[in-house]
């Protein structure tokens, strides 16, 4: 998966409904930017520069997998989205609200377009407090300041007060109707990279597959029939050892756990892999771990097809997972799906991201929300 970058954003308004705009913005980045990590107070500042009604100011840390150029242009949107006018006027005037970024996790950046850090933070004490309250220790690449010194020495003497105000969690619009959630798929589908980002978010114990230590993978490719026993026998042993761990450790009545897999995968794999009479051996030894074992409450299924699960596989480029052909691809998805139906009693969604990229556009992880929230 990509790596994220954080980005700290100033947030002001002073027409109309100040509180309604600062909020209507923040659960727009989060549905259009990236996850909103931090929340600064509402503080109550006089118009800088110019005279106006006092403004709300605010700051947030946003996670993203944009860049700082592409936020910013998202931002611009954001504003026009709700009421920014911009006009020809020359100076400071009255707006529905103002995004600027202030600092970005990919350093100083220069262009026609954008200057980070913010050129004029450490003169503006409606930035500097809000900001400390999230950031007092971020250090100006530039000045060599922490944000709580930034504040202490600012040359801006103007009144500010925090408010009473606050604003909603936007991730509080997605209430995820489960404690032990599972989001499962095909080879290459995104289940790991999604089950990251879900137990990022909402703050869940993560439960990872350890895929890539098992020895016996790159060999099974090479050779199916030979190692096909071996494989899904270590990979038997590894998936329940790991459960027992790491489940074992959480209240399933409290805590919030994401994992990328369940353990009847390796049935499902097997009885593709495996000649009959092995595959009869291999199910008796897993009907009695599989009993012991406590099963998901909500089980995500995401499809993808073959066309799209192949160019993922290329994509990640594990040379070992290269061979695999569309026909291995099909007969996994059918034995998930045919899991699907048989089970009754576990609670199932099943969402087909076959155009979705989740990780290039956020509108895209927001629909996959969505789809199983409340």
């Amino acid at each position: 998966m990509k790596t994220p970058n954080y980005i700290h954003i100033s947030l002001g308004s002073n027409v109309g409904n100040r509180l309604d705009c600062l909020q209507k913005a923040v659960i727009a980045i989060y549905r259009t930017v990236g996850d909103v990590v931090k929340i600064s107070g509402i503080y109550q500042t006089p118009a800088w520069g110019f005279d106006s009604d006092d403004f709300y100011n605010m700051c947030i840390l946003v996670k993203t997998f944009y860049t700082t150029s592409q936020l910013m242009d998202l931002l611009l949107e954001i504003e026009n989205s709700l009421g920014r006018d911009r006009g020809n006027t020359i100076g400071y005037k009255a707006r529905t609200i103002d995004l600027d970024i202030i600092f970005s996790s990919e350093g100083i950046i220069h262009t026609d377009k954008l200057s980070v850090p913010h050129p004029s933070m450490q003169d503006r004490k409606f930035v500097l407090k809000p900001l400390e309250e999230i950031a007092k220790e971020e250090e100006h690449p530039v000045l060599k300041k922490t944000v709580q010194q930034l504040l202490t020495h600012t040359s801006d003497t103007s009144r500010i007060t925090k408010t009473d105000e606050e604003l909603i969690d936007p991730k509080q619009h997605y209430k995820i109707a489960a404690q032990y959630l599972t989001i499962e798929g095909n080879i290459g589908a995104g289940k790991t990279s999604l089950s990251q980002l879900i137990a990022g978010e909402f703050n869940a114990k993560l439960v990872l597959e350890r895929f890539a230590d098992n020895p016996f993978l790159p060999k099974f490719y090479n050779d199916m029939s030979r190692y096909a026993f071996p494989l899904e026998m270590s990979f038997l042993a590894d998936r329940y050892q790991r459960l027992q761990d790491e489940i074992a450790q959480f209240d399933l009545f409290t805590d919030f756990v994401v994992s990328d897999y369940d353990i009847f995968k390796s049935l499902i794999f097997a009885q593709v892999t495996l000649q009959k009479d092995e595959y009869a051996l291999y199910k008796k030894i897993f009907n009695i771990i599989y009993k012991e074992l406590p099963k998901p409450d909500l089980y995500i299924y995401l499809y993808q097809n073959t066309e799209r699960l192949l160019e993922n596989i290329a994509k990640r480029g594990r040379d070992y997972e290269q061979k695999i052909g569309a026909d291995y691809l099909d007969k996994i998805n059918q034995g998930y799906l045919q899991f699907i139906k048989s089970e009754q009693l576990l609670k199932v969604k099943i969402i087909d991201i076959s155009d979705k990229d989740f990780i290039r556009h956020r509108e895209d992880y927001i629909w996959i929300l969505e789809q199983f929230t409340l």
